[in-house]
């Protein structure tokens, strides 16, 4: 109804019209922020978790402007978070990158021993888009704490997959479309009454969103990012069990072929498997598998790169067998015939590929 009947401006406090959309997204705000355990004044409307990550670094940027700065941040973030370092790099930041080992994990001491007199964010995401690989993230949010450094998480692959907690953490980047919310809408947890300060907006104009964002509210796409969210809180633990036992199925099936292996650790997402196929071309591999079962080779904003994936690249993975690696993600729709009819065509494809080779 908030495409058509509801249509009033969030914005619009002087009638009744306007009056039902506010309600609409205050309601939201508090679906999201109980899936997160924020409050809702905590949780700021972004058009997407790009947009999101853009508020908190280069609005922590702007904020500390003349001084010296430091950032923390790792080789296997999403690009949006590498891209956005690179930004403000070239505005005069410092940016340490810290490596991960073969599984995809950072060391705890190099994070802590990259800690400078002017850092001011530590920036770590709190599971890989690829290999669905979970960082230390109440250890990160300790080690920040300790030393009063701001620490923002690109949440986007976990929240309303596993059970997320905003403790410790001062900024957090979601985006609804993972959660099965509307595409194109997304949000920015920033912690309030905290005594670090808070990032400078990076739109101007009405001074929407406690003045962090301005613009109208996608009212319609805010509905549905609440409702996914609610959805999300009443079904995540169970469906993440059952999607357990599929993904290891998949992979366990997947595994069986000769010269086959897995990227990243154990410690991971439970929907989601990274599988290296040696011995096939990645692009022959990706076009073909895609015929039937949709899988990527790296993010979404990169899935069509012939470029061997950049996180695979930082886990030591030759550049060849990076490219020659799928992930597969399986999700609410998913069943085990789904799995086995995938397993059946990606035995075949990979099977047809190598005798090409040989």
């Amino acid at each position: 109804p908030f495409f058509g009947e509801h249509y009033g401006n969030a914005a619009s406090k002087s009638h009744g019209y306007g009056w039902v959309a506010e309600n609409a997204v205050e309601t939201a705000r508090e679906q999201i922020g109980n899936l997160i355990g924020a409050q809702s004044k905590e949780i700021i409307i972004t058009s997407g978790a790009t947009e999101a990550i853009n508020l908190a670094i280069k609005g922590t940027f702007d904020l500390y402007k003349g001084e010296k700065q430091h950032y923390i941040t790792c080789q296997t973030e999403h690009k949006a978070v590498l891209d956005t370092m690179r930004a403000i790099e070239e505005r005069g930041a410092e940016v340490t990158y810290l490596p991960v080992d073969s599984k995809g994990t950072i060391d705890l001491e190099a994070l802590k021993s990259s800690i400078r007199a002017h850092s001011k964010m530590i920036c770590l995401m709190w599971a890989n888009n690829e290999t669905g690989v979970i960082h230390p993230i109440a250890e990160i949010a300790h080690l920040a704490e300790e030393h009063g450094i701001i620490f923002f998480t690109d949440g986007v692959q976990a929240v309303g997959k596993i059970p997320v907690s905003v403790d410790g953490i001062q900024m957090m980047a979601i985006s609804a479309h993972k959660l099965y919310g509307p595409k194109g809408i997304g949000a920015l947890y920033i912690r309030h009454n905290h005594t670090l300060p808070k990032p400078i907006s990076q739109i101007d104009g009405g001074g929407h969103e406690k003045g962090f964002r301005s613009g109208t509210l996608n009212v319609p796409a805010i509905v549905g990012f609440g409702k996914a969210a609610e959805l999300r809180m009443a079904e995540m633990n169970k469906e993440a069990e059952r999607l357990e036992i599929l993904r290891n199925l998949l992979e366990a099936k997947l595994l069986l072929l000769p010269n086959t292996s897995l990227n990243g650790s154990q410690n991971r997402l439970t929907h989601v498997t990274n599988i290296a196929f040696d011995g096939v071309e990645g692009e022959d591999l990706l076009r073909k598998v895609c015929q039937k079962v949709a899988v990527s080779s790296g993010s979404a904003c990169t899935s069509i790169s012939p470029k061997p994936s950049h996180v695979l690249q930082a886990m030591g993975l030759d550049s060849d067998l990076g490219r020659a690696s799928i992930r597969f993600s399986l999700g609410r729709k998913t069943n085990e015939q789904d799995v086995l009819d995938a397993v059946d065509w990606v035995e075949r494809v990979v099977g047809e590929l190598r005798m090409k080779s040989y």
